[in-house]
């Protein structure tokens, strides 16, 4: 734009003569001289061709001189008639200044002006949905869409008028019926235009206008100001789900800014969504190199309260630098808040004047740093507060009132955290052992910098960026250590800063200029580079480093380094790394940590994991800078709804600071539960792999997971996996993961649960304590409450149940999502799952041996859960349940070791001695070796609660006294030792447990109405007694059983229904028997069966 430049006087000159001869003469008058380069661009974009010109420099009554241009021009085919009609005069004068002035492109788009009879106004709408099409699936240049629309007239001047149908006279409602009325017939318009034309583009084309112009929501084309040099841009706001052109995946919302200097979009994948926005250079692509990036965001956001997104933007013309830059981030942050609502004081969401906006209400809007964006968040937040838009400098994160990340060094902490596990699960002690590494970036780095300096004892043998290699083959650690510090703390340090006499023989930093590289024994022996090679060129070097037998690849740099096999590097979508690239099967470190965005492929990951090696994903590895971010803009929103008064500007910085330790170790107990759950899934995944399956074809149904875009297997790839015994990669798991927790928080959102009170500790558990202790009552009124609770339960339920827990449960017990959430939040709270799983992460056991606890601390959270929704009445009242149920159950927990019997006495003490002998600590290994056996107490407490005469410990002592007697232990075991199999005969397996469970509460019900003084022995004898004849049968049926074990599906079964029978017997077909029968489906003396108890 030439902001501040003289004014130019344009003059178009037409009569009668001048039509007859079909030649026009136009006049430019300035104030200094214009080259023709810039003149004759303007008049060939309105189709003017300029034959003649003339200059002359008059000079002025007032002295000044005054440049004249005089030309004479003729009109191209698509103007010849409108430029010689003095009502179009006005049209081409205002597209004259628009295009000097720098608010309207010089192209050929222009030329719609006098072909179609259009305002410059109306092209530059064109004009930028045209740019927005160019970065769709249309193959499509923009000159070939120019000469579509010049072709068809009728069908663009329609498109024209869908659009001004919609989206004119702003104060009119889209729901009003004659605005309604204007809409049909516009669409009626488009629909039989575009049925007209005969050329297969033309209506591809055509269709995508139309698509686009359908799929938007907002645009501020008619607000005050825009399209002025106050407000030059465009924006729109469009539904991608329904725009047909769009690439998979495809966001929930999108917004589109268009100028003549700066194009940008941002995807949101939902209503309440956080990204950063990054400056792109790829001016024909930038979409797509946004979708890539707004998918992983998707996924790394899981974790926390917004779903993900993304943007980004292009300058488009010269000068590109950081002024340039600067105003290019402004004028896309300003389209951003043109199309989005405000909210008001009483918190009512508001929309923008003169704005049509045919979507729901939309005020959550933010922001964060990128790639190139890194100091831009003060300029977002200015603009905000400018606007009065209700995030204030919540708005953009990370800006001089937020948590500086590179300060803080958070997203390395979070990605070492990832590092951290997979050295353990090696036998690495990163605090205790030596241990090597190759690193992808250089010490002024933010993540690599801050990660490099995460351990002393990390031996960094070679690491590079963009300019320089550094080698040390065989490190002094602490020296190296000492060194990486002080290029840390000097401001824009490079590997070229490294003092070279700390660097060992072989060693050395090059420039990636060079034309080759010495490669001595040692360098070769730390690169396990071939014996007969003496020097490489530095792109062979960094492949061989990629390459190297390392413990830890850690990626703290930009670009794709590692890809499979079967990929092309022209589908990794990063040509600059091309050439250093290399394969995931070649890659000899034994685990990658990816600090970086995308420093493996998908695929790439896969591949290497299927090595034996470990890696996570970048959106797991990297998370924690996101999760600091929406700590930050969460704490803001708070502190930004007080009252006015409440904190000065001083005392809200200052409260900011002191959260910040208590900020950090909130976001990184995150990092630790996704490697915690992980750890597990990957340690389970073959015996797991057809629950895996049928997640994701559960996703696939409901959520429209692409397995393709996802990298998960196919039916049939899954089957091939289960039959050689292989499950899920890591990487795999990770987005399987990501994808429950998406998943279980879309089903919840809308939920009236989170409403509770019972939830509030669970809000307050989001903030730092020093936060909710002063503003607990505020922090219950907080705008996204609902939101927050639900990502803190979603979180808690996958760290405490792991990533089948929810699935499983609905998918056995045709439980609801809020279903599972309710008997989640009783079962563990009753056991006290998340204490106990604490520590077992804490007790410092190898990883194998804590995923193996961890998953026994689970199956008891998985029964009692499973209890919960098949026991008791439906929705489960949380609070009501915890009040009638934990008496009992706290009351037994410490007493049951002391009341098992016989086989199941020395079971659990042979299993507790078992856990110690393996380092397990005493109370860990008594927990989880009686950890089944507390199951047993809602069964108890649910007698107890039906029968309040009952001592709860006489009862407990009756029913495991039973339980030996009559061999349910071995049963149930047999149970838990069956092939899981399909669905079907995991239901079996549940059914058969449940009814053994149920009889043996029975039987404990009767064999109790003994005399209180009697023993549990004595009791069991007169039960036997008092029932001898009937029960003669069973036993012996039962004896038979116990004989010829193992037990299959149907011996089990058979076993099951004599115990049962057994229950019918004591009871006479009283009360008890009619209650019990009805919940194991069987009406008594009727014959029916409610449910088959083998499945």
């Amino acid at each position: 734009m030439h902001t501040g430049e003289r004014p130019v006087h344009f003059l178009l000159a037409t009569d009668r003569d001048t039509a007859t001869s079909g030649y026009a003469r136009i006049i430019i008058e300035a104030q200094e001289p214009v080259p023709l380069r810039r003149i004759l661009p303007v008049l060939e974009s309105l189709d003017i061709e300029a034959l003649e010109e003339h200059a002359s420099a008059p000079t002025q009554r007032d002295g000044t001189s005054w440049y004249r241009y005089e030309f004479t021009v003729a009109a191209g085919r698509s103007a010849r008639e409108a430029l010689f009609n003095p009502d179009n005069t006005p049209a081409i004068t205002d597209a004259f200044h628009a295009m000097w002035s720098g608010l309207a492109e010089a192209d050929d788009f222009n030329s719609l002006i006098l072909a179609a009879g259009l305002s410059w106004q109306q092209v530059a709408i064109l004009r930028a949905l045209g740019r927005y099409l160019g970065q769709t699936r249309l193959p499509y240049a923009q000159n070939r869409i120019q000469q579509i629309l010049l072709a068809h007239l009728d069908a663009t001047r329609a498109l024209v008028g869908l659009f001004e149908a919609r989206f004119g006279t702003t104060g009119v409602a889209p729901d009003n019926p004659e605005r309604q009325a204007r809409v049909h017939v516009a669409q009626e318009q488009v629909s039989h235009e575009i049925h007209q034309v005969v050329s297969l583009d033309a209506d591809r084309i055509l269709r995508g206008y139309a698509s686009v112009a359908r799929a938007m929501v907002r645009t501020n084309a008619f607000a005050k100001d825009v399209l002025t040099e106050a407000r030059p841009w465009l924006a729109f706001k469009v539904l991608p789900g329904d725009i047909e052109e769009l690439p998979h995946p495809r966001p929930k919302f999108e917004i589109f800014v268009y100028s003549p200097t700066i194009e940008g979009v941002h995807m949101r994948f939902g209503r309440v969504a956080r990204g950063g926005l990054r400056w792109s250079d790829r001016l024909d692509d930038y979409r797509t190199e946004v979708l890539g990036l707004a998918k992983a965001q998707a996924v790394k956001n899981a974790v926390i309260v917004p779903v993900g997104a993304k943007g980004i933007f292009v300058l488009k013309q010269p000068p590109v630098d950081l002024e340039a830059g600067r105003a290019g981030y402004r004028q896309f942050i300003s389209g951003l808040l043109d199309v989005t609502d405000n909210v008001t004081a009483d918190g009512a969401p508001e929309q923008p004047d003169h704005l049509v906006c045919y979507d729901a209400a939309d005020p959550y809007l933010v922001v964060a740093a990128d790639k190139g964006t890194a100091k831009f968040s003060d300029i977002a937040n200015e603009i905000a507060q400018d606007r009065g838009f209700w995030l204030g400098d919540a708005f953009a994160s990370g800006g001089s009132t937020g948590y500086d990340h590179k300060a803080l060094g958070i997203t390395a902490r979070g990605a070492w955290i990832s590092a951290t596990a997979h050295l353990r699960e090696l036998g690495i002690d990163v605090t205790a052992d030596d241990f090597t590494a190759v690193g992808i970036g250089d010490m002024s780095g933010d993540v690599f910098g801050n990660g490099m300096l995460r351990s002393p004892r990390l031996g960094l043998v070679a690491a590079f960026d963009h300019r320089h290699i550094f080698c040390d083959p065989t490190p002094d650690r602490a020296a190296a250590f000492a060194e990486r510090q002080r290029l840390y703390g000097l401001p824009s340090s490079s590997w070229a800063d490294y003092d070279r006499t700390l660097i060992s023989p072989g060693g050395g930093v090059w420039s990636r200029e060079c034309k080759t590289i010495p490669v001595n024994p040692r360098l070769r022996a730390a690169l396990g580079i071939e014996d007969a090679v003496d020097a490489l060129t530095p792109d062979a070097l960094i492949r061989a480093m990629l390459c190297a037998p390392v413990d830890l690849l850690f990626n703290g740099g930009v670009g794709t380094y590692v890809k499979a096999a079967a990929e092309q590097h022209s589908e990794i979508d990063d040509k600059v790394n091309d050439a250093v690239r290399v394969d995931g099967a070649a890659v000899r470190a034994r685990c990658i940590t990816e600090g970086g965005n995308l420093g493996v492929s998908a695929r790439g990951r896969i591949e290497f994991a299927r090595s034996g090696s470990l890696i996570n994903s970048d959106a797991i590895d990297n998370a924690a800078g996101v999760d600091c971010s929406d700590h930050e803009v969460n704490i803001k929103v708070l502190l930004n709804s007080l009252p006015d008064g409440t904190l000065t500007g001083p005392q809200r910085a200052r409260l900011l600071v002191s959260m910040t330790d208590a900020v950090v170790a909130l976001v990184l107990d995150n990092n630790l539960d996704h490697n915690a759950i992980l750890g597990c899934a990957r340690h389970d995944a073959h015996r797991l792999i057809r629950v895996h399956a049928e997640m994701v074809s559960d996703l696939e149904h409901r959520r429209g997971l692409r397995r393709d875009l996802e990298n998960l297997p196919t039916a049939e790839e899954f089957d091939d996996l289960e039959r050689h015994g292989l499950g899920l990669t890591a990487p795999q798991l990770a987005t399987l993961l990501a994808h429950t927790k998406l998943d279980l928080k879309e089903d919840l959102q809308h939920s009236t649960l989170f409403d509770d009170d019972y939830f509030l500790p669970m809000l307050r558990e989001y903030f730092p304590t020093p936060l909710h202790q002063t503003y607990g009552e505020e922090l219950q009124h907080h705008p996204l409450r609902r939101e927050i609770i639900t990502t803190v339960v979603v979180n808690r339920l996958v760290s405490a149940g792991g990533l089948t827990f929810a699935h499983r449960l609905a998918d056995d017990s045709a439980a609801t999502a809020e279903d599972v959430v309710r008997s989640f939040c009783i079962a563990a709270e009753l056991f006290d799952i998340a204490p106990l799983l604490s520590a077992i992460r804490g007790a410092g056991l190898p990883s194998a041996l804590t995923h193996e606890l961890s998953s026994e601390a689970r199956r008891l959270l998985d029964r009692a859960a499973r209890w919960l929704l098949n026991q008791r009445r439906q929705p489960l009242d949380i609070v009501g349940e915890i009040s009638r149920l934990q008496p009992t159950v706290a009351a037994l927990r410490p007493r049951i070791g002391g009341l098992l019997r016989g086989r199941e006495a020395d079971a659990v003490a042979a299993a507790a001695t078992a856990y110690q002998l393996r380092g397990v600590p005493a109370e860990i290994a008594r927990a989880l070796s009686e950890s089944l056996y507390w199951f047993s107490a809602l069964d108890i407490a649910d007698a107890v609660q039906r029968h309040p005469g009952h001592d709860p410990i006489d009862l407990a002592d009756t029913y495991f006294a039973l339980s030996d007697h009559l061999g349910i232990d071995q049963l149930l075991h047999s149970i838990s030792a069956l092939p899981r199999g399909d669905r079907w005969h995991a239901q079996a397996r549940l059914a058969l447990r449940e009814n053994l469970y149920e009889s043996l509460e029975a039987l404990a019900l009767d064999a109790a109405q003994s005399d209180p003084g009697d023993s549990a022995s004595e009791r069991i004898r007169a039960w036997e007694e008092r029932n001898r004849s009937s029960l003669d049968r069973s036993q012996r049926a039962l004896a038979r059983l116990h004989n010829a074990a193992p037990y299959d599906l149907a011996a089990l079964s058979v076993a099951a229904t004599h115990i049962r029978r057994m229950t019918v017997a004591a009871d006479g077909w009283g009360h008890r028997a009619y209650t019990l029968s009805l919940r194991s489906g069987q009406v008594p003396g009727s014959g029916v069966v409610l449910r088959d108890p083998v499945g």
